[in-house]
């Protein structure tokens, strides 16, 4: 069949992985998979997205809201040493459980007395969805293409010789814990059941089953299934079937494994690939980046390229297949199908206790991973999210009644499986936070900018006013009559009282003043736009005024806190204060220039003392440098995360492996080469030198945009802006603003005719557009 792919779009590799972080990824959203490609003891680590140790168990602390009244007027009344010591008694940490892994494909080849492999070589074709690994050994050429269908549900293996009854062969399943292995009900089969935990806990099958050829002369072939293995003797190909399931969503999971291999030996490799290829590619398709062509990709394996770039030496090329892995991984790991959004890992663990459970940290990391959804040109895999918000209601409805005596629903900072929306962790600068759904709601806002679905966003209001709702009762009155989240921090934070006292709680902080304007704001518009609300958007209304703005401390810098407090750690990971520059868009350099140099020195204050050092949290600050349009130091932290922050696999490393950090870096590309808040398309606004020449197709941007662009010499030689159809609720004529440029040196036209152009304030171009029209900006001559 046709190969969509070119080494352009590959990591590959000329040695086996011999660590996790070396591994290789696939996933269809709901399966996942870590191939090693050892020619001998292939180790293929594979997970399930409902494997989950902690089963349902969620109930609100009763003696929170005893508790509350005396917290909230110790903060109020400047007493934090006893609000501290208040909350560490009421907020009592949930146990929610880890992630887990489902186990290990482990796969024992012979290849007579040989133990020497030549020709060696790994690969991830991102343009396919494939993983490959060949090489000779013994004196055969093997080949093995692995791949996890979404449209079956199933990991498939294919290998194959180009000598007839070559391959040697034992297979079997484990699991570091809690599992029984046996024959399957198919031939050369094996399944794998057991629970998750203790026996309230998730139940899970996985099903392994092999389909010999034995095809040539001199030797006899055969398979058996003996003590738990699969053995296969002087085969010249197989196929190897994979599936998992658990009782979280069927009610017999073993059934389901097995109709999924009998669907999938009666379709057959070669049709469960091509239907994979063209299945996947009509979502990784609709973008391509480039900066330019070095053709290292050709010489050296991805290894070694990054590598190179922890030595200072970048390539072009490895930017863009880094951006395009980031898109590859929210394709494998949250689909629109999946029971599940991408947790801390995506899909990816191979551990029974992962690092935080490699749960659901709702103060920014599950943010982070869905910051590219929609403007990468992914928004089915932005679903997963949006259905957890719905799991979360109904534990959030249940906190905000028991804990704070509130209507709504909210969240602290982390949740899992079932939506447990209660405290979580005992750790007393993260546990007390209650914006967890706040900023969730965002993200349902955020799909409406940039669909325009208006029958979207009325089924996803009643979410948000919920929301809104909980803080409408939360909310208390300082003494300068303003409205203020009391108890709360700025997550994982802390700092020093007058007294020399060292704590996080706190009330009104800049984040959470920012989270609450930015979702107050969004709700009063959706209800505007369905026209809805009139009474509580008022009230909305009220209380937003009355919300602290932000604060520009002595120093200079955006006030984290209500009061001036000490910094215990200057260098912190968090930048919570500047939530309202990324991804709030509240400040920008535009219209407020006076907190966008706040913003600088803000961060510039925090790099100074050692922030910005692990994966995610360098991510977070390329978008921060990028909405300040500072080309140089957006690309300097791109070098950072690539250079320092990246596994030999392109995994982020906190460390250890968190995938936001690829997903937030990717945002930051995308920020530096077209931004769209405020209803303005920003082209090439922290383009560095670096990046001279290259371009960027099917980019989406608030407004229900799509757009191509492509520059020379740092300049934008074409834009083409596709005004997309809106589904429902809006005219069929819009106006666009662009800023870039200005009307004496760029021709807009419609269909091959120029257009009249208005030239707005600041500097910005504006033109009329029909929906479902495309136009193309270019540079005259």
């Amino acid at each position: 069949m046709k190969e969509y792919n070119n080494d352009k779009m590959k990591l590959w590799y000329d040695s086996p992985a011999l660590e996790w972080v070396e591994a290789l990824p696939l996933g269809n959203g709901k399966l996942g998979a870590m191939v090693y490609g050892d020619p001998f003891q292939e180790n293929i680590q594979v997970n399930e997205e409902t494997v989950w140790s902690a089963g349902r168990a969620v109930e609100a602390n009763q003696e929170v809201k005893k508790i509350m009244k005396k917290l909230q007027k110790c903060l109020l009344d400047g007493d934090l040493k006893q609000a501290d010591l208040l909350a560490k008694d009421a907020y009592v940490g949930n146990v929610q459980g880890s992630y887990q892994t489902l186990g290990n494909i482990l796969l024992n080849f012979g290849y007579g007395e040989s133990r020497k492999v030549h020709t060696y070589r790994r690969e991830l074709d991102l343009e396919a969805a494939v993983s490959k690994v060949r090489y000779t050994a013994g004196g055969a050429n093997y080949r093995r293409e692995s791949l996890i269908s979404a449209a079956d549900n199933v990991f498939v293996m294919s290998m194959t010789s180009n000598e007839s009854l070559s391959i040697n062969l034992e297979a079997t399943l484990s699991r570091p814990l809690n599992c029984n292995i046996s024959e399957g009900g198919l031939p050369f089969s094996i399944v794998m059941k057991g629970r998750c935990g203790d026996e309230n806990s998730i139940g899970y099958c996985a099903m392994l089953k092999l389909l010999p050829v034995f095809v040539g002369w001199g030797k006899e072939g055969k398979g058996e299934y003996k003590e738990g293995k699969i053995i296969l003797q002087n085969a010249t190909s197989f196929t190897m079937f994979f599936t998992a399931a658990t009782d979280y969503n069927t009610a017999d999971p073993e059934k389901a494994c097995l109709e999924c291999l009998q669907k999938a030996e009666e379709k057959g490799y070669e049709a469960i690939k091509k239907e994979h290829i063209e299945e996947y590619g009509k979502l990784f398709r609709r973008m391509d980046f480039s900066l330019g062509e070095d053709k290292l990709y050709e010489l050296l394996p991805t290894n070694e390229r990054l590598a190179r770039a922890a030595d200072g030496n970048m390539d072009h090329s490895l930017v863009a297949l880094y951006y395009q892995f980031g898109r590859y991984l929210l394709i494998a790991s949250s689909r629109r199908d999946s029971e599940l959004p991408a947790n801390l890992q995506g899909i990816w663990n191979n551990m029974a206790h992962a690092p935080w459970g490699s749960r659901y940290t709702i103060n920014i990391n599950t943010e982070m991973n869905y910051w590219i959804a929609e403007q990468c040109n992914l928004s089915e895999c932005h679903e997963p999210l949006f259905r957890l918000i719905e799991k979360l209601k109904e534990s959030g409805r249940m906190m905000a009644r028991d804990m704070y005596g509130c209507r709504g629903f909210m969240a602290h900072h982390n949740t899992n499986i079932w939506g447990d929306a209660s405290p979580q962790d005992n750790c007393p600068s993260a546990t007390y936070w209650p914006m967890g759904a706040a900023w969730l709601c965002l993200h349902l806002w955020d799909r409406y900018e940039f669909t325009m679905d208006t029958g979207f966003l009325s089924k996803v209001y009643p979410t948000m006013k919920e929301a809104c709702e909980f803080f409408v009762d939360f909310l208390v009155e300082d003494r300068q009559g303003r409205f203020i989240t009391c108890p709360s921090l700025s997550p994982e934070n802390t700092y020093r009282t007058p007294d020399g006292y060292q704590t996080a709680i706190s009330a009104g902080t800049a984040m959470d003043n920012a989270i609450l304007r930015k979702l107050f704001q969004s709700t009063i518009e959706a209800a505007g736009i369905l026209g809805t609300d009139r009474k509580f958007t008022s009230e909305l209304k009220e209380i937003l005024h009355r919300i602290p703005g932000l604060k520009v401390g002595s120093n200079g810098t955006i006030m984290e806190w209500l009061e001036e407090y000490e910094e215990t750690e200057i260098g912190h990971r968090h930048i919570s204060q500047l939530f309202a520059l990324y991804p709030a868009g509240e400040i920008t350099v535009e219209s407020t220039p006076e907190l966008a140099e706040a913003a600088r020195r803000t961060l510039e204050r925090r790099l100074s003392h050692g922030g910005g050092h692990t994966g995610w949290s360098c991510a977070w600050i390329i978008n921060m440098w990028s909405r300040l349009q500072d080309a140089q130091n957006a690309h300097k932290y791109v070098q950072t995360i690539l250079s320092k922050s990246t596994y030999p696999n392109m995994f982020d490393a906190h460390p250890p492996f968190q995938i936001d950090g690829n997903f937030g870096a990717v945002a930051g590309i995308t920020e530096m080469l077209l931004q769209s808040t405020q209803g303005i398309l920003n082209i090439l606004p922290a383009l560095p030198k670096q990046w001279s020449e290259g371009y960027i197709k099917g980019i989406r941007a608030r407004g229900n945009y799509e757009v191509d662009l492509e520059w020379e010499n740092g300049q934008l030689l074409k834009a083409v802006i596709k005004s997309c159809t809106v589904k429902s609720g809006r005219k069929r004529k819009d106006k666009v603003k662009i800023k870039y440029g200005n009307r004496e040196d760029y021709l807009i036209t419609h269909q091959g005719e120029a257009i009249p152009v208005l030239a707005a304030d600041g500097g910005l171009l504006e033109f009329e557009v029909i929906r479902g029209e495309e136009y193309v900006m270019v540079l005259k001559n």
